[in-house]
């Protein structure tokens, strides 16, 4: 039988931000699965949207809820990574406070109506408007990383990072974070760059959940067995000292060697090199900005080691 769906808005931190419940006809968890945290990576959105799509005709057992656009500000305004409002990055402001700048109270709101209580969380992400990725999965240490791992291998990216949680990871702030640290089983989900809606990566994304229903029992099988990833156990992101002109000599998902050249940043009249950039251990570039233009401690790229 197929779920009974209902399509409404939800009020978090003053916005109406669309939320699509599925109710399946049996008893079974209830997943969490949220996009547009970042208001232009697109291609999560849209791999949400279909899969919602998709999934009002299936068998479910359980419970789904799910927000196709979270972050609608800088959604209608085109602004990546960002709360324009504020200029806050909303994934780095989970599980929020309460009475905050708008990216704090909307972290806040959506913790405390949507993650918590969950049975798992999935935050479905990709490359934002100048950020080239490699499809990745991660996932945080803590009570519920061992079935936060099967979460990830479940999504079938070809990497999968386990993130120490502490001062030393490299991003605190996220939703899945925040959620781990409440003890749901969590995952970030990645794939898909430079706000682009490219099939594959639409493709990916629902492949991805559908396998996730299937680890947590919530509907029969439809997808194929996911593909083994690569296991990597430290996340490194390198940032420059001063604004420049940005010049990767990499692309995402290559393979470096400690002491390899990544990239510079040089004057933007092209006539000094300010700062090189080389990879710091063996590794795998799994993002990197993909426009010229960085500010003082601009973020560079992201690379996977171990």
């Amino acid at each position: 039988m197929a779920p009974v769906v209902s399509r409404r808005t939800i009020e978090l931190a003053g916005l109406a931000v669309p939320l699509i419940e599925l109710t399946g006809s049996a008893d079974g968890p209830l997943l969490t699965v949220i996009a547009g945290v970042h208001g232009c990576e697109y291609a999560s959105m849209a791999g949400v949207r279909r899969w919602c799509r998709d999934l009002a005709g299936r068998d479910l057992r359980g419970r789904v809820r799910a927000v196709p656009v979270l972050n609608l500000p800088a959604f209608r305004s085109r602004a990546p990574f960002v709360v324009p409002e504020d200029g806050k990055n909303l994934n780095r402001c989970f599980p929020g406070v309460a009475n905050g700048t708008l990216a704090e109270r909307l972290a806040y709101d959506t913790f405390h109506q949507l993650i918590a209580g969950s049975d798992a969380y999935i935050d479905a992400h990709c490359g934002d408007i100048v950020e080239a990725l490699q499809p990745f999965a991660l996932y945080e240490s803590g009570p519920a990383e061992s079935r936060a791992r099967d979460l990830a291998n479940a999504y079938g990216l070809p990497y999968v990072i386990r993130q120490e949680a502490g001062p030393e990871r490299a991003v605190a702030g996220t939703s899945s974070g925040a959620a781990a640290e409440a003890g749901i089983p969590a995952i970030t989900a990645e794939a898909g760059g430079c706000g682009l809606v490219e099939e594959q990566a639409v493709a990916m994304h629902v492949a991805g959940l559908n396998r996730v229903l299937q680890v947590l029992g919530m509907a029969d099988g439809q997808q194929g067995a996911a593909p083994s990833p690569t296991y990597l156990g430290r996340f490194l992101w390198l940032r420059c000292e001063r604004a420049g002109w940005w010049e990767p000599v990499v692309t995402a998902g290559q393979h470096l060697t400690a002491g390899q050249l990544i990239g510079t940043v040089g004057t933007l009249d092209g006539a000094e090199v300010q700062e090189t950039i080389k990879a710091p251990a063996d590794c795998v570039v799994i993002f990197l900005t993909s426009s010229p233009a960085v500010s003082d401690d601009g973020l560079l790229i992201g690379l996977g080691a171990d």
